[in-house]
């Protein structure tokens, strides 16, 4: 039997592999943080501080990412959205609010949208934002960053800091994303959420990013919002893509609870 009432820490099996799951247990509605493609589930501390003791917070570190998640042979997209329900089912919950960081936010709309009776709600942080960006120039230069980070990023994985995976998975991981992202892919996607769900976006550039060019993809969020009643931008906050979370926490928490109440 799972117990609710206390923080619950440890590996929960999936395919062929396991994630590090930390549970806070409680009564109040639970919230499942996805996180950034390579992050970690520390990076939902001071979001987690902010909403307090009234909701069962869940997170987890995605495949090979963190310092206990195992590897596997499968770190596609697909497998990152059945991950977010074994989880659900591991911890027996059977309805949860989904926020996302970057492409946690791609697979928090992707989860939305294909289950409007599990998801209360959905709150998508500087990310899930349909715009071709993707060129085949940039996927070769996807390609040649990570082999040439390929020496700095082994001795960090014993931290934790950076996954456990190949330089040419993290670089096929990166580009599948920017794929998904293209508008013929993702508008579709957005169209058929049908739970509440907010938008919090950052400001200026990311890492890889140049010139105005993450802001040109925040720019097709009003066009997902007029399209569907469901979404709204909740807040553009002053911090970057690489630092929303450390520094506008309370937005995001926020957006969190307003989801909340009209899920209600």
């Amino acid at each position: 039997m799972i117990s609710t009432t206390s923080t619950w820490s440890g590996m929960v099996p999936v395919d062929d592999t396991a994630l590090a799951v930390t549970d806070s247990g409680g009564s109040g509605p639970c919230v499942i943080y996805l996180n950034g493609q390579f992050a970690t589930q520390g990076y939902w501390r001071r979001v987690i501080a902010e909403l307090g003791s009234g909701w069962r917070h869940i997170t987890y570190d995605e495949r090979a990412r963190g310092r206990r998640s195992g590897r596997s042979a499968d770190y596609s997209f697909e497998a990152s959205v059945r991950d977010v329900d074994a989880v659900l089912d591991a911890r027996g919950v059977d309805r949860a609010l989904v926020v996302g960081w970057s492409y946690g936010a791609f697979v928090a709309a992707h989860w939305a949208s294909r289950h409007p009776n599990r998801a209360i709600g959905a709150v998508l942080v500087d990310g899930a934002q349909p715009h071709d960006w993707l060129t085949d120039e940039m996927e070769q230069g996807i390609r040649t960053s990570f082999r040439r980070l390929r020496w700095l990023v082994v001795p960090l994985r014993v931290t934790g800091l950076t996954p456990r995976m190949t330089a040419h998975e993290m670089a096929e991981c990166n580009i599948e994303v920017g794929r998904l992202a293209r508008t013929r892919e993702l508008g579709p996607v957005m169209d058929r959420i049908l739970v509440p769900s907010r938008y919090v976006l950052a400001s200026g550039t990311s890492f890889g990013s140049k010139g105005d060019g993450q802001e040109k993809i925040r720019a097709s969020v009003p066009a997902v919002v007029d399209r569907n009643p469901h979404i709204t931008i909740h807040a553009k906050v002053a911090s970057s893509h690489g630092a929303i979370l450390r520094k506008d926490f309370r937005a995001v928490a926020e957006a969190v609870r307003t989801v909340a109440t009209e899920a209600v």
